[in-house]
């Protein structure tokens, strides 16, 4: 018998936790040689706490032990609360912080940081602020700054950030690469990319992530082509750096919105080659730039492919369906991803919504929009304008006037702009006076407005009418811009054209090609 050792014991499947705390209380209270220190502590803590109840049980052995007040181990006591508990979390790590006697830098931090990415944001604002005004020996750091600077850009407190940041610099951290890192992501969230430009440009060192944050802030913010431009630029200039994930997933966005099939293409290469897993979040983005792009077959051999779809998914694929006229497949698409059990979202019946109102399916379209308050999904101004298309196209003016004026606050410009869309095709001037009239009071400076209730009037032979509200136009200072659009061939050129434009180098060749088209579908309508 000698050398035999018992066999461990199995914890029951679904308590993983009872398992943690039979080692909680005999590592403690079976250890009589010696008396446990703050180490030993920190170590259970790192070691032993995968939940919140066994973390609860830990910090009941450090008070009991009378280590309470260490500083080192409330950090990690409120580090691990923040990560385990969340909301209910950050409740129980505020005990700890507000109990502990001495506040070092890293306990300021921890809890800052907690509060800045479990929330509320506005309570890392105010911790921050009690750290300034405390006078201790625990001052605002490299880490300090970065934490205070997210929980800014969560609550879009632009103000409160620009003043972290005077408070950065008069320390001499601007220039440093974390804190750098941070102000530019702070400016890009909150919309100022000049600002976030100019740190860029001025930082002495750049990593990755600097790059990211700049990339990712000029997609979210419809900055498309200063982000594809950043982008070549980091391949041609620091060759330290190659793009990771978080670049691939920041990058899709412009590709998809500009229909860069080059630039999308190269990123699907690039994460194939490089191993890069093509999960939901990176498998929607490259979803919606084949389908922005023309190529549905590719979009759909990506979106099966994704391991695990979510919602946003689902969306991608419904939406490039629905763009390109294939009702019937987002349609079936809908359907499965119900039967998957995936909650369908309010941008998922839009999807849905719109490809209905492209196909002309105005039935489908009816039960969709119903179908939502069955799904507790809220109809918003986008649904309502949607229908409220779907209804115009087919002709139900007047029941596309009563949605509109049904819709919440009494409809917005989406609402009442497709309305008046439908009226000026289908000359139903009435109604589009209606329309032209809301407009006119929600938007008095958008000169498309303007032109389409003149262009109403003059499909109805009324160019009185149509004169006087260009004649208002005039009066009011409202101008119309010309309207644009472009192309990109092979090679990456890009070909820009105006209305009615004829100073292309080719204009010949391509008004050519134009009405040899025309005359082809010619044909087919005959």
């Amino acid at each position: 018998m000698h050398g035999f050792r018992p066999p461990r014991a199995v914890p029951r499947p679904g308590r993983p936790h009872l398992a943690a705390l039979r080692f909680l209380y005999g590592a403690v209270a079976g250890d009589q040689r010696r008396r446990w220190d703050s180490r030993d502590y920190a170590a259970l803590l790192r070691t032993r706490c995968a939940s919140l109840r066994t973390l609860q049980q830990a910090h009941q052995q450090i008070i009991t032990a009378g280590h309470g007040g260490n500083p080192f181990l409330a950090a990690k006591l409120v580090a691990l609360y923040a990560d385990l508990g969340g909301g209910s979390g950050m409740r129980d790590a505020r005990r700890v912080f507000d109990g502990a006697e001495l506040r070092d830098a890293l306990l300021w931090n921890v809890v800052i940081r907690g509060y800045a990415a479990v929330g509320p944001p506005e309570e890392a604002l105010a911790v921050y602020a009690i750290m300034r005004r405390s006078g201790g020996p625990a001052t605002a750091n490299r880490y300090t700054y970065p934490f205070v600077l997210k929980a800014c850009a969560a609550s879009g407190d632009g103000g409160s950030g620009r003043t972290v940041h005077g408070e950065a610099w008069k320390v001499g951290l601007e220039t440093d690469l974390f804190v750098g890192n941070a102000l530019v992501s702070f400016y890009s969230r909150c919309g100022d990319l000049h600002a976030a430009r100019h740190l860029f440009d001025g930082m002495p060192d750049r990593d990755l992530v600097s790059w990211n944050s700049l990339i990712a802030g000029y997609s979210q913010n419809e900055r498309h082509r200063e982000a594809l431009s950043l982008f070549h630029r980091m391949l041609r200039e620091d060759t330290l750096q190659s793009p990771d994930y978080v670049t691939l997933v920041g990058l899709l966005p412009a590709c998809a919105k500009l229909a860069a099939a080059r630039d999308g293409m190269w990123v699907h290469c690039y994460a194939v080659k490089s191993g890069t897993p093509v999960d939901a979040a990176l498998g929607s983005g490259l979803v919606a730039m084949y389908a922005a792009c023309g190529r549905l077959a590719h979009a759909r051999d990506v979106f099966d492919r994704i391991p695990l779809k979510n919602v946003v998914a689902w969306n991608a694929m419904i939406s490039g369906y629905g763009a390109h006229g294939r009702a019937r497949h987002a349609l079936t698409l809908f359907a499965e991803m119900l039967s998957a059990g995936v909650r369908a979202d309010g941008m998922c019946f839009l999807s849905v919504l719109s490809a209905c109102g492209h196909a002309g399916m105005v039935e489908e379209g009816r039960s969709i929009f119903e179908l939502m308050e069955e799904h507790g999904v809220e109809k918003g101004e986008l649904h309502y304008s949607c229908m409220v298309d779907l209804l115009g196209r087919a002709g139900l003016l007047r029941e596309a006037a009563e949605l509109a004026a049904a819709a919440p606050g009494g409809g917005g410009r989406d609402v009442w702009g497709a309305l008046l869309g439908a009226c000026r095709k289908h000359g139903e001037v009435a109604i589009a006076e209606e329309a032209a009239g809301r407009l006119f009071e929600l938007e008095p400076g958008n000169a498309g407005r303007y032109a389409a209730m003149a262009r109403t009037y003059e499909g109805a032979g009324r160019g009185e009418d149509a004169a006087r509200v260009r004649l208002m136009m005039r009066v009011r200072g409202v101008r119309k811009t010309a309207g644009c659009s472009w192309v990109e061939v092979e090679g990456g050129v890009v070909h820009l054209f105006g209305v009615e434009d004829e100073s292309h180098p080719r204009t010949e060749e391509i008004y050519g090609v134009l009405e040899g088209l025309g005359r082809i579908l010619e044909m087919d309508d005959n």
